[in-house]
């Protein structure tokens, strides 16, 4: 899948995730502020995708810029820069993308053709993405035998991403070379993305999936229902701890105590070379009326008080390996993730 994001006529074109698998609408990003209102509000989620999103972001930023005042200044590029980060904090991907638009146009600053290049650099983040996701996709098929059952969470799939996935990315390709896999995808409250984005993607491939409840995993694990745990990340630290979405670190510990192998998949991007460990990483605490409610309707006490954390980190004692664009990243992890980061 890859037309779930596009850049056609000075505009960004983004499938509203929410609306899935229900209804396939798009949403025109035409300005700074809307880009960051889709990231905000769901439209899109799945930190490379919200990477790239935040590169077009920083075009459409500087293209403001330049229409009402004819430069982008070093204050007006920190403005936008600081505005994307903000929308959603956990995600490393989007800072790296910031970043790397921020120098670009540091270079470009004073050409003519300033915006054309800013442009293609980000659809080459967009394309890259893509690649880096075949790629590690590739590494961790050969981690996947014939006849596992592979449990994963969240949406780590093509619509989390450029457009081929990194849990979901290493699923396909485990089926693509021939193996005879199935996959139990959990629900994943409160925005269901497991039933609602994971299920549909791999229905559309043809693979075998099965929905659960979150609440699920330790009974499974327990059994030894699962074979391999693969689900995608959203920061990982030097040492390997890893924010993922929330529920991550609940089936690494199921998996841990049921000697399930449990492997994160990420590109490069997604590694933060300048945090050491888990603590560092800034957890988003999004509205509590968002557990409250699915689809507009309510499902409890109107009046009761509700939390929902975004995200959560998973020790990187938990984790068995990193699959990543550049291979398998096995322990000591802080001695690879270092190279990685370089």
């Amino acid at each position: 899948m890859t037309d779930h994001i596009y850049w056609k006529e000075g505009s960004l074109y983004v499938l509203d995730q929410r609306a899935l698998p229900f209804r396939k609408v798009y949403v025109r990003c035409r300005t700074l502020a809307d880009v960051i209102e889709a990231i905000k509000n769901m439209t899109i989620r799945g930190a490379p995708l919200i990477g790239i999103v935040a590169a077009y972001g920083v075009v459409l930023g500087v293209g403001e810029a330049l229409q009402s005042q004819g430069l982008c200044t070093e204050s007006e590029m920190e403005r936008i820069c600081a505005g994307l980060i903000a929308a959603r904090p956990t995600a490393v991907n989007l800072a790296w993308a910031v970043d790397r638009m921020k120098d670009v146009y540091r270079r470009c600053i004073h050409d003519a053709d300033r915006l054309d290049t800013m442009i293609d650099a980000a659809i080459a983040v967009h394309v890259e993405d893509i690649e880096n996701n075949r790629m590690l996709s590739l590494y961790g098929a050969e981690l996947i035998n014939d006849g596992d059952t592979v449990l994963t969470h969240c949406n780590a799939g093509a619509l989390a991403t450029g457009g081929y996935g990194t849990a979901l990315g290493v699923i396909r390709a485990a089926h693509e070379s021939g193996k005879q896999i199935k996959v139990i995808a959990t629900e994943t409250r409160p925005y269901l993305q497991g039933a609602r984005l994971t299920v549909w993607e791999l229905s559309q491939e043809g693979i075998d999936v099965e929905l659960v409840p979150d609440n699920h995993v330790g009974l499974l694990c327990s059994k030894q229902v699962v074979d391999k745990v693969v689900v995608g990340a959203d920061r990982i630290a030097l040492n390997g701890d890893t924010a993922n979405k929330i529920g991550t670190y609940m089936i690494a510990l199921c998996a841990h105590q049921s000697h399930i192998p449990f492997f994160v998949a990420a590109p490069g991007s997604t590694f933060d070379g300048h945090i050491g460990n888990g603590s560092s990483i800034e957890i988003e605490e999004r509205d509590g009326e968002e557990v409250k409610y699915i689809q507009g309707k309510i499902l409890t006490v109107k009046e009761v008080k509700a939390r929902y954390y975004s995200f959560d980190v998973t020790p990187g004692r938990y984790i068995s390996n990193f699959i990543t664009e550049k291979g398998i990243i096995e322990r000591p992890f802080r001695k690879y993730i270092r190279m990685l980061c370089r």
